[in-house]
């Protein structure tokens, strides 16, 4: 039994948990919508780079135009209209709650993949993803936030939330069929990638932020560095391997594993940002880990 899928998943929580540190730096450095326009950036020229070195073409011009339309599908409305309705329910209700709501993608895909593809999960996916998902949220709502977060849990920050997850599962579902034959995952990330980044840039050049974007990175060298090494990490690496995890595991499996970053970026949040873990953490990071065994033996 190959676990390719799994894997891919449990690497992209790795992944995106590192990334979450990196880009919480650079938020704090130069705004969170120049993070997110920039990461973009990057990512398209990483992907560019190394789909010329392995395929000998840029940019995948030689996919069909169906597989072109479910990818940039999923790319618009998994990484465009998902991280924007993210970041306004982070703003509205602050990180926990919508770090929790976020993870609902998982059920989402679930439902949507069982409606469409007739994917139907054994009892013992099933339980794994309730362990994982209830690991998860304990992490989550034992983290007390810094007295500066934004308050006020909104009935429009929690739409927003719900709406995130909702956009993010729609988007791995959206990737599957544009990824059958085994289409190599760094030609449909490049697809997904370039989709998201035209939305993004068209409304940043339509917001004419274009040049305030730019000249935040030139005042501040040491946030284009870790742009850099942030896209490579998690838009590149991060999207790639949950590409590869749809591709080869059920939609609910693979995304109740690259939800897990929450519990993966304790030990970021304890060592680099000296942030005390209390025992809820603890006891939902240990369950978090018992559904995630379970997905494996599954």
């Amino acid at each position: 039994m190959t676990l390719i899928g799994e894997i891919a998943g449990l690497a992209t929580s790795f992944f995106f948990a590192a990334t979450a540190v990196i880009f919480t730096k650079t938020g704090q450095m130069v705004g969170s919508q120049t993070t997110n326009r920039m990461r973009l950036f990057f990512a398209v020229i990483y992907l560019a780079v190394l789909n010329w070195i392995l395929y000998r073409e840029p940019i995948p011009f030689s996919a069909s135009a169906a597989r072109w339309t479910w990818l940039s599908a999923s790319g618009f409305i998994g990484l465009s209209l998902g991280d924007a309705f993210l970041f306004q329910s982070l703003v509205a209700v602050g990180a926990r709650l919508g770090s929790l709501l976020l993870s609902l993608a998982p059920i989402f895909g679930s439902i949507i993949a069982w409606v469409f593809f007739g994917e139907v999960l054994s009892p013992l996916q099933i339980l794994g993803i309730v362990l994982a998902l209830s690991g998860i949220g304990w992490v989550v709502m034992s983290h007390k936030e810094p007295e500066n977060t934004p308050r006020g849990h909104t009935r429009q920050g929690v739409i927003f939330g719900v709406l995130a997850g909702l956009c993010q599962a729609v988007g791995l579902v959206l990737s599957k069929p544009g990824m059958s034959d085994n289409y190599p995952a760094l030609q449909a990330n490049m697809i997904r990638m370039l989709a998201a980044a035209f939305f993004i840039w068209l409304w940043t050049a339509f917001s004419k932020q274009t040049k305030p974007t730019f000249q935040s990175l030139r005042e501040n060298p040491r946030a284009t560095q870790l742009l850099m090494l942030g896209a490579l990490v998690g838009p590149v690496l991060g999207v790639s391997a949950s590409l590869l995890s749809v591709q080869n595991a059920e939609i609910g499996v693979a995304s109740t594993l690259m939800a897990l970053s929450p519990v993966i970026v304790l030990p970021f949040s304890y060592f680099y940002f000296k942030e005390k873990i209390g025992w809820q953490a603890l006891a939902g990071t240990a369950l978090a880990i018992v559904g995630t065994a379970v997905l494996f033996l599954a």
